[in-house]
C-alpha cells in the first residue's frame, strides 16, 4: 500500500512538472500571435491614443500585432473588468490609468476588480498634467478671474465629468481646497465633454494637455492653468494652480501596461523589457513629449507600489467629497 502511494506522489510530481514545462515553454514563445490590449475608454482621446503607441511599440519589439481593443463606459470599469477576468496567458493586456485604476476604487459601489490583487503591473508608461479650459465666452480670462467667479456664482459654472476620470477627481480636488460649488455633466470619454467644451454647451473642464493643446493654440478653448507642480514648457505661459494660491496643488494623469493576475512573470518581464526598450527610443519619446507627457517606464515592483499609493490618495479625495458611481 505504501508502495502503491509512493508512485500515485511520483505519478502527480511529474504531471505538475509536465505543466511547468509547458506553461515555460509557452512564456518562452511568447508571443506568437495577436495580442489584444483593451483600452476601457472609447477612441478618440487620451487613453486611446496611449494604448495605440503603446501597441505599435509591443508590435515592433515583439513582432506580433498588440491591437487595440475599445471597451468604454462606467469610468473604464467594463473594459477593467473584462482584462482582470481574462485568460492569464499573456495575450489580454490592459491599458491602466489612474481613473479606472486607482480613483475607481474610492467610489461606491466598489467595481467588481480590485486593481492591487486581480491584476500584474508591468510597467508605469507617462505621466502629465491635467489642463483647465473654458470656451472663449466665459468671462473669466485666468485662473484668479475663474476662482472669483465661481465663487460669486455658486452652482452656475458647468464642468465635463468622466467618472473616476483624473479630470474628475482633479476638478472635486479643486472644489474641496478652494470650497467651490460647480456642477459635473456625465460624459463616457473625455473627447465627447472636450467636444462640448468647443461648441460652448457646457463652460468647461479639467483634461488632458495633449488632448486640449491643439485647440488652445487654435484660440478655440483658452487655458486657465495646469495641475503639475511646475509650469509645462509647452504651455509656459499657462501658471499652475500650486502658484495661482493653492500651494502644493498637483494633479497628474498617467498610465501604464497592466496584465491578469497569473500572467506566468517569464511574459511579464518580456513585456517590461519590450516597453522599456521601444520608449527609450527618442523618436518614440519625443512623440509623447511634444504632446506635454513625460515617459515613466517603471519596473514592475515600482508600478505596483505606485499604483497602491494613487487608489489611497485618491480614495481620501473622494471620501472628502462623499462621491458616488453612478
Amino acid at each position: 500500500m505504501r508502495l502503491k502511494t509512493f508512485f500515485v506522489a511520483l505519478a502527480v510530481m511529474a504531471s505538475h512538472a509536465g505543466f511547468a514545462g509547458v506553461a515555460h515553454a509557452q512564456a518562452s514563445n511568447y508571443p506568437d500571435h495577436a495580442v489584444r490590449i483593451i483600452v476601457p475608454f472609447p477612441a478618440g482621446g487620451t487613453s486611446d491614443l496611449m494604448g495605440r503607441m503603446m501597441g505599435e511599440v509591443l508590435s515592433k519589439q515583439l513582432n506580433q500585432p498588440f491591437v487595440v481593443e475599445n471597451k468604454g463606459g462606467a469610468g473604464g470599469a467594463i473594459g477593467s473588468e473584462q482584462a482582470a477576468r481574462a485568460a492569464a496567458d499573456g495575450y489580454t493586456l490592459l491599458l491602466s490609468g489612474i481613473g479606472s485604476n486607482a480613483i475607481i476604487h474610492g467610489l461606491e459601489p466598489k467595481p467588481s476588480y480590485d486593481s492591487n490583487t486581480d491584476f500584474v503591473h508591468v510597467t508605469q508608461l507617462a505621466a502629465g498634467p491635467n489642463m483647465l479650459v473654458v470656451h472663449p465666452s466665459f468671462p473669466a480670462k485666468d485662473f484668479k478671474e475663474f476662482i472669483a467667479w465661481v465663487k460669486a456664482n455658486p452652482g452656475k459654472f458647468d464642468f465635463g465629468q468622466v467618472t473616476a476620470s483624473s479630470g474628475h477627481l482633479t476638478t472635486e480636488y479643486l472644489k474641496q481646497v478652494a470650497d467651490l460649488n460647480m456642477v459635473g455633466i456625465p460624459y463616457r470619454g473625455g473627447a465627447l465633454a472636450l467636444n462640448d467644451v468647443l461648441a460652448g454647451q457646457i463652460h468647461g473642464m479639467f483634461t488632458n494637455l495633449d488632448a486640449a493643446l491643439p485647440h488652445v493654440q487654435a484660440g478655440k478653448v483658452r487655458a486657465l492653468a495646469v495641475t503639475s507642480l511646475e509650469r509645462n514648457p509647452l504651455m509656459p505661459d499657462v501658471p499652475t494652480i500650486a502658484e495661482s494660491g493653492y500651494e502644493g496643488f498637483s494633479a497628474v494623469s498617467w498610465t501604464g501596461l497592466s496584465a491578469p493576475k497569473g500572467t506566468p512573470p517569464e511574459i511579464v518581464e518580456k513585456l517590461h523589457q519590450a516597453m522599456v526598450k521601444g520608449f527609450a527610443d527618442p523618436e518614440t519619446r519625443k512623440r509623447l513629449e511634444a504632446i506635454g507627457l513625460v515617459v515613466v517606464t517603471s519596473s514592475p515592483e515600482e508600478f505596483t507600489k505606485f499604483v497602491a499609493g494613487e487608489i489611497d490618495r485618491w480614495s481620501e479625495v473622494v471620501k472628502k467629497g462623499n462621491l458616488k458611481f453612478e
